[in-house]
């Protein structure tokens, strides 16, 4: 008790001096400098200052000054407040090799309730974990507590939701096709196209509850266009391409894939084709006219697309509106990309057409073949004039005096007939644009006969 008395003294005593040093005597000397300013001599202030009772009562209204701040400053740090820390994440400890669990948020909301200073502290400190321990719990629904580990013991704290209702299933395996699935292809160079794409292994297994892999449709590998390094014809290597399940309508899958991750090779080409231009008129020239010749700035145009649609191009066309023209005439003409094609090397061409007066003669037995006929099914004219017909040519007359039977194609589109006796239209193609093509005869009878 002396001891404890001791230091009471000494402490009071080394504060009395250090409020006389930096309080009382820093102040005295204020009010002498002031009283300087009225009082030359200064001894009214002088005495007053040196009386007893002056400098208690200046002492107690430091001292009541200095307490009523502490003491706000005090009330401000011990009133109690709260802190919501959102979305904070939960983990959880299992056997994840056994079982798989259902019903646990992935997050929670964590209502800090103390003092400010507490709060202040607990915000300054590392941040703990929220956790949930299933550890022992076999499969079936259980209800769990989702407990916070405390920064401080001075805390309240209320996590929402607080309890979950979870549900553990055992972990079973199966093994999948794995098919690939590309990204991006709009950033692809439009000159290339994806040839081929080679993956380590076409099979993967699944892990998870039985219920969700039968969910499963399908695993995908995930190849983004836009992780390739560089862009160039021949094989590029993408490594940790990331594997996903999906059920029937493509929704997502939650599920353990085992690899998660495989390394894929990506073949690149730029199959293209050189074709010609051929410049279609469409419409009838004015009477009395047809066209000479046409020029174009631009024969050939390289395109570049699949391998299946590039096949079937023979040329590229673009079609010119000539209804009613009756003098020459320069077009600036776009060219349309056909269905299938990714680029061309050239977008639009100059044609120029040039008029002169029009002439017509006839082409007699040309023979009418056949198209679109289904397999299995072959034709007969039921009669012999219902297998050839005269054609009546329409152009200048140094165009159409140089083509003969064989630049003339006579025909019938059989697309969707089946067996039986038809009157079917005769269409005809010619070789030379610049010349209008009419069979003299429109229809003819033909039999359709199964083999």
């Amino acid at each position: 008790m002396k001891k404890k008395n001791s230091k009471f003294r000494i402490f009071s005593r080394n504060l009395g001096r250090f409020i006389d040093r930096k309080i009382i005597m820093p102040v005295t000397r204020l009010i002498v400098s002031i009283s300087k300013l009225f009082d030359k001599s200064g001894r009214k202030i002088e005495k007053w200052l040196s009386s007893t009772n002056t400098l208690l009562f200046i002492s107690l209204f430091l001292a009541l000054v200095i307490f009523v701040m502490i003491d706000q400053k005090i009330l401000i740090l011990t009133e109690n407040s709260a802190e919501v820390l959102k979305s904070r994440p939960v983990h959880v400890t299992y056997n994840e090799e056994s079982y798989v669990i259902e019903g646990l948020p992935s997050t929670v909301d964590v209502t800090l309730i103390g003092s400010k200073a507490d709060l202040y502290f607990a915000k300054q400190s590392p941040a703990h974990d929220i956790q949930v321990d299933l550890t022992g719990l076999k499969p079936g629904t259980h209800k769990v507590n989702i407990k916070y580990d405390q920064v401080l013991p001075s805390i309240d704290y209320k996590i929402n939701p607080s309890v979950a209702t979870v549900i553990i299933y055992p972990k079973v395996s199966e093994t999948r096709a794995l098919s690939v699935d590309i990204l991006n292809q709009d950033s692809l160079d439009a000159k290339y196209v994806i040839k081929n794409i080679d993956i380590d292994s076409d099979k993967v297994v699944i892990k998870g509850a039985e219920h969700t892999l039968a969910e499963v449709s399908s695993v995908k590998a995930l190849v983004d266009i836009k992780n390739l390094v560089k862009q160039e014809v021949g094989t590029i290597s993408l490594k940790d391409v990331p594997l996903k399940a999906y059920d029937s309508k493509g929704t997502p899958v939650n599920v353990e894939i085992v690899p998660s991750k495989i390394d894929v090779k990506v073949d690149i080409a730029s199959p293209s084709k050189e074709l010609p231009i051929k410049v279609i008129p469409t419409g009838d020239l004015a009477f009395g006219m047809g066209i000479s010749a046409i020029e174009s700035s631009e024969n050939k145009i390289t395109v570049y697309g699949s391998e299946d649609v590039l096949a079937n191009l023979k040329y590229i066309p673009v079609k010119i509106d000539v209804d009613g023209l009756k003098e020459n005439q320069s077009y600036k003409m776009e060219i349309a990309k056909p269905v299938g094609i990714k680029s061309m090397s050239i977008s639009n061409i100059t044609v120029n057409l040039l008029l002169d007066t029009a002439s017509s003669r006839d082409i007699n037995d040309v023979n009418i073949e056949y198209r679109n006929l289904a397999d299995g099914y072959t034709v007969q004219g039921m009669s012999a004039n219902d297998t050839k017909v005269s054609i009546a040519l329409k152009g200048v007359k140094s165009v159409i005096d140089q083509l003969q039977a064989e630049d003339i194609s006579a025909y019938l589109d059989l697309d969707g007939y089946k067996e039986g006796e038809y009157e079917v239209p005769v269409k005809v193609d010619g070789s030379d644009v610049k010349v209008s093509y009419t069979s003299k005869t429109k229809k003819v009878k033909i039999k359709i006969i199964k083999k």
